[in-house]
């Protein structure tokens, strides 16, 4: 049998074949070194964490391990800190008088108990304002493994396919790379290596080649990546890095609960759930996939994470893997606020097709979606018009802000109550604690199990108690951000105290002699003239100061009137106001403004508007204009900012005047606060106690009339003596 190649190029075309099958093994090899990159970065991290604690920790802990230190030596000695006494070696400790070679040992040995249990507890943060040595040797070992991810995956899944059959074509062309081989083999194996030669030299012509040079090309230039280069992909897309560290590190970040918090028999059913999330366009966090888990699993139940941990997300990849599974019609029901962010949400991270039954065309856009399917969003309000045939189900309804149908005797509660009756699947959702407000939590419970939630309301005053929470845990599922998201970037609330100019404090008091509530709450921004009001030059401030660091603001009031005096500030780079009269699909393409402004950027809105349904984390700055009578208000606000995907530290201001009703208001709810962190493991009181009422603010105004008038000489003898007896 002839052949039209030569010994040289058989030769030749071995040698390549068997450095592309050595490329493509050493990839499992190239992983490894990866993850240990990651691992030792980590490590470095909790390290320096651990000593930077340590640091903090006085010399006294050891006493609270060991009998007899003598400490008062340690100290005169300069051994301060248990990071001083760790650094110190056994000998330097066992010479200082007083200091036996035992009692040495055994501080070493003690101090060394109390590095590995802080080390236990240090959990990594990652934020653009910690750039350091060791972070960004973190975050360019996380970048190249999480870039490389799909060219890895590439060369493996090739590597699986074509080794057996280049492996046999090597074997089988061997005749054809030695004169003397060739000359006295048979003819099969002849016609077996010139057949081999050309399915060898295809394949250099082919996918598995290019697919091959592509890939492991890509992994070399980007093992070469810089941290500069890690740091500017984390701050245009965090969540990946830290789902990178999860998967690999979880430790490092706290989230190694495997449970997350359900009990043990529950959770071991939830963790064998099938999931199939092909055609999900974004990546999910491993506590969101045990939330979609949940979900499927349990069928109807209520998703109570808190604000910021990506409710909307799990109850998307909900639908996307029930599709996958032969299901065809959703529906989600969500206050008119949120109902473009529904919709933009399930159009950028899935496939799935949206059609939004509200408006004018409300009528067609439901028969639409009953003839064809797909994800309806719709409102409370257009519940009404659902009169769905006995016979037609649909795979999965999703109510968000499930709080909002607690009253039954509510129109839009029975509404969506008539559509349940057609969904197969229920999806409650609220960011809610609903642990305090345990009536609530009962009545949503009994709505989708009616069973547990009977069981729930027998032992209703126990709501804290683990028996409760074991009790309601196959449908009532809540975690909070400082439970799967340790890796926050730090939160630091700044109260920024003004004092008034004499036209700003007349202004203020008249607001007050008058009872007029408004007016009074809006101190120093009354005035005519944001120029003259001490508050808005603090804004100035702050907005400079921000800009100058990269940021941008997030400016919060209550009132429409401060609203359009801050928006006055700021002539450019200015976006907004967000307020009740801006209608959803606006102010989303507002927020998208604001996302794509400069730094310095500032987005007003009010408080009761911007504090709900929408996400913010492009600013890090937030400035509160007035304290608000409801602190879980500025709390929801400040969560915009302040939730996953944050990737700097964030700063909240209040601004805040003295000897005005801001200080007493200030005063009285910090009091509250105390009282109901110290009690509140004892009680089921809710974010409802730590609040003021009509009266207490009227008490608080009354107050300040009285202080006024008698400032201002307008108190007779008698009152006055009246008010010097109180």
């Amino acid at each position: 049998m002839e052949r039209d190649f030569t010994v040289v190029d058989a030769i030749e075309l071995v040698e390549k074949h068997k450095a592309i099958l050595a490329d493509l093994s050493s990839i499992e090899d190239v992983s490894a070194e990866m993850e240990k990159s990651v691992i030792d970065a980590s490590n470095d991290m909790i390290e320096a964490k651990t000593k930077e604690v340590l640091n903090t920790v006085p010399v006294e802990e050891l006493s609270k391990r060991i009998r007899g230190v003598r400490i008062k030596a340690l100290r005169e000695n300069g051994y301060t800190t248990i990071d001083k006494i760790l650094a110190a070696t056994f000998y330097r400790l066992s010479s200082i008088y007083g200091i036996s070679e035992n009692a040495a040992y055994a501080i070493k040995e003690a101090a060394n108990d109390i590095a590995s249990d802080t080390a236990a507890t240090v959990k990594i943060k990652l934020s653009l304002d910690d750039k350091n040595t060791v972070s960004s040797r973190l975050i360019k070992a996380l970048y190249i493994y999480k870039t490389t991810t799909d060219n890895r995956d590439e060369c493996s899944e090739l590597l699986d396919e074509y080794k057996p059959s280049v492996e046999k074509a090597l074997r089988n062309i061997t005749p054809a790379t030695s004169r003397l081989k060739w000359l006295f083999s048979g003819k099969d194996k002849k016609e077996r290596a010139i057949k081999s030669y050309q399915y060898l030299s295809d394949l250099l012509n082919n996918d598995y080649y290019d697919v091959y040079s592509y890939n492991t090309k890509e992994i070399k230039k980007k093992r070469r990546s810089t941290s500069t280069e890690g740091w500017r992909d984390f701050e245009d897309n965090p969540i990946p890095f830290f789902m990178t560290l999860e998967t690999i590190a979880p430790k490092a970040l706290g989230n190694d609960d495997t449970k997350y918090g359900l009990p043990e028999e529950l959770a071991l059913e939830i963790q064998d759930q099938c999931y199939f999330p092909n055609g999900l366009l974004c990546d999910l966090r491993n506590y969101q996939v045990w939330g979609v888990k949940y979900i499927l699993h349990q069928e109807k139940v209520l998703l109570g994470d808190e604000m910021g941990l990506g409710k909307t997300i799990q109850a998307i990849a909900t639908m996307v893997s029930l599709k996958n599974t032969g299901a065809t019609h959703f529906l989600v029901v969500c206050p008119l606020s949120v109902l473009t962010n529904w919709s933009r949400e399930v159009v950028k991270n899935s496939k799935l097709r949206v059609v939004e039954i509200h408006g004018k065309t409300k009528e067609t856009a439901l028969e639409h979606w009953i003839t064809t399917g797909g994800v309806g969003i719709t409102t409370y309000e257009t519940t009404s018009i659902f009169n769905l045939n006995d016979d037609f189900k649909f795979s999965q309804l999703v109510v968000d802000e499930a709080h909002y149908i607690k009253n039954a005797d509510a129109r839009r509660t029975q509404g969506v109550a008539k559509i349940a009756s057609h969904a197969e699947r229920i999806l409650y959702m609220t960011g809610t604690a609903l642990e305090n407000r345990v009536d609530e939590m009962v009545k949503l419970i009994t709505d989708l199990q009616p069973s547990i939630g009977r069981s729930a309301s027998h032992i209703s005053h126990m709501a804290t108690a683990p028996e409760f929470r074991n009790i309601v845990a196959p449908v009532y599922y809540r975690r909070k951000r400082v439970d799967v998201l340790n890796e926050l970037p730090d939160l630091t609330e700044i109260q920024e105290w003004c004092r008034l100019s004499s036209e700003e404090k007349r202004v203020y008091e008249d607001a007050v002699l008058k009872k007029n509530y408004a007016a009074s709450r809006r101190v120093s921004w009354s005035v005519d003239n944001p120029s003259n009001s001490s508050k808005a030059n603090r804004l100035r401030e702050l907005v400079e100061e921000a800009k100058d660091d990269g940021r941008k603001i997030i400016v919060f009031s209550f009132f429409l009137d401060t609203i359009a005096k801050a928006m006055s500030i700021f002539p450019e780079d200015c976006y907004g106001p967000i307020n009740g009269s801006v209608p959803p699909r606006r102010r989303q393409e507002i927020l998208d403004e604001f996302d794509d402004g400069p730094p310095g950027s500032v987005l007003v809105a009010q408080i009761q508007s911007g504090g709900t349904g929408l996400n913010i984390q492009s600013g890090s700055v937030v400035v509160i204009c007035e304290p608000q009578l409801k602190p879980s208000t500025e709390n929801q606000a400040i969560s915009r900012a302040y939730r996953m995907g944050q990737t700097r530290d964030v700063l909240v201001y209040r601004l805040l005047c003295e000897n005005t009703i801001d200080e007493r208001i200030t005063d009285i709810l910090e009091e509250k606060q105390r009282i109901f962190d110290a009690f509140a493991d004892k009680s089921v009181a809710g974010e409802e106690s730590v609040q003021l009422d009509e009266k207490t603010l009227g008490d608080i105004i009354e107050e300040e009339i009285k202080r006024i008038k008698e400032e201002r000489g307008m108190i007779d003898f008698e009152e006055k003596n009246d008010i010097n007896e109180v």
